[in-house]
């Protein structure tokens, strides 16, 4: 697979694929950038080569036909003003009068497609609407990884539609940094897998357990681990048809002299509220009219020790709901041993990379991926239909 910076650029129109599904509030203001800001070094690369760009994105869910509300015009607003250039709004992503526009840019030009989704095309992969997308560029350039796990017609089927494709900068990036962090890490490598459901993220915990030399619990996932091992769970969020799954992951980490760590302690809460009743309880002891919302400090404590001496961590999933202030202690401590590691740390996107942002700390993470489906799907040991594209 090429990157953007092995292929000549000068003159030739690139179509991009970026992911600008950026939350957006009810004004229509953007919330958070940070995804603009991440596709930035490669639209800055491509224009001091002397190419034009054509920028595809998605938005939101709008049910493949135009709807207002997910127009990408504040997109090519704010991507103007950090580029400090203009950056014009195509009229949609396809048809003649955004052709009109594509076939008449010249190097420097900047040009953003509506939403990708306003048509069924997309998301169905169909060749015909990949085509129309293609046509009067030269370069096809995938910087989209957190969509690069879905086989859409603007990061498939469109590539074959180019004699020339690569990575951007940030795809190759996010592939270097799950390359160093699972094909080739610096041992002993640790996961810290946290979430909601065991269902969503067998397949991982299996490929994990494979592969690491520590596996950490937490999350409301963890309660299925306890519950297996016969603690009651009071009104926890339990998944009874994979308890027995569950025992057997343990059972594997044993067999294999892998150590296999899950909460010693909580804080429980009688609803999942901020005002809500809440108690620290030993994981044997949790009443029965309670939730277990978060993991307590002697599991802080046991985790922060489990990590030390790990030269590579991987983190997906927050230790409980730290969106509640009394839920949220249990995440940012271990955040805080995870940044003291002094490990490559590679947090997984999603959930985890919000509370990260959240609590400041970007700076202190070696890494942080922008896709959290993307990323999972990797570390599952899965090709993403993006990169496959790239590569075939």
């Amino acid at each position: 697979m090429k990157s953007i910076d092995q292929i000549a650029l000068g003159g030739k129109k690139l179509f991009i694929r970026a992911d600008f599904n950026v939350p957006l509030d009810e004004e229509r203001h953007i919330t958070d950038d940070n995804r603009i800001r991440m596709v930035l070094p490669t639209l800055e690369y491509a224009l001091k080569q002397g190419a034009s760009l054509v920028l595809a994105s998605h938005g939101g869910r709008p049910k493949g036909k135009p709807d207002p509300k997910f127009s990408l015009k504040p997109v090519a607003e704010r991507l103007g003003e950090l580029l400090g250039r203009s950056v014009t709004l195509a009229p949609d992503c396809i048809g003649a009068e955004t052709q009109a526009v594509v076939f008449t840019m010249k190097p420097g030009d900047v040009v953003l497609l509506e939403n990708l989704r306003f048509h069924p095309g997309e998301t169905d992969d169909d060749p015909e609407f990949a085509r129309q997308l293609a046509m009067g560029c030269d370069v096809y350039i995938n910087d989209a990884f957190g969509v690069s796990h879905r086989a859409h017609a603007s990061v498939s089927a469109v590539t074959r539609f180019f004699k020339e494709k690569a990575a951007g900068l940030l795809m190759k990036r996010e592939l270097d940094y799950f390359h160093r962090s699972m094909e080739r890490p610096e041992r002993p490598l640790v996961a810290l897998i946290g979430g909601a459901k065991v269902t969503d993220k067998l397949e991982l915990l299996e490929h994990l357990l494979r592969n690491v030399d520590k596996l950490i619990i937490g999350g409301a996932m963890a309660n299925t681990f306890l519950r297996a091992q016969g603690f009651a769970t009071g009104r926890s969020l339990v998944e009874e048809d994979m308890t027995s799954k569950a025992a057997e992951l343990m059972e594997q980490a044993r067999r294999a002299g892998k150590p296999f760590y899950v909460p010693v302690d909580a804080v429980v809460g009688k609803e999942l509220d901020v005002n809500t009743t809440t108690q620290t309880v030993a994981v044997q002891e949790v009443p029965g009219d309670f939730m277990i919302l978060d993991i307590g400090p002697a599991s802080t404590l046991l985790f922060s020790e489990a990590l030390k001496g790990a030269r590579t961590i991987i983190w997906n999933g927050p230790m409980g709901a730290f969106e509640f202030e009394p839920f949220s202690k249990g995440t940012y401590a271990v955040m805080d041993a995870v940044a003291d590691s002094g490990a490559l740390t590679i947090i997984g996107g999603g959930d985890t990379g919000l509370a990260v942002h959240r609590a400041g700390k970007e700076a202190d993470m070696s890494f942080i991926s922008t896709g959290g489906g993307a990323f999972l799907t990797l570390l599952e040991g899965k090709t993403l239909p993006g990169v496959a594209a790239l590569e075939s």
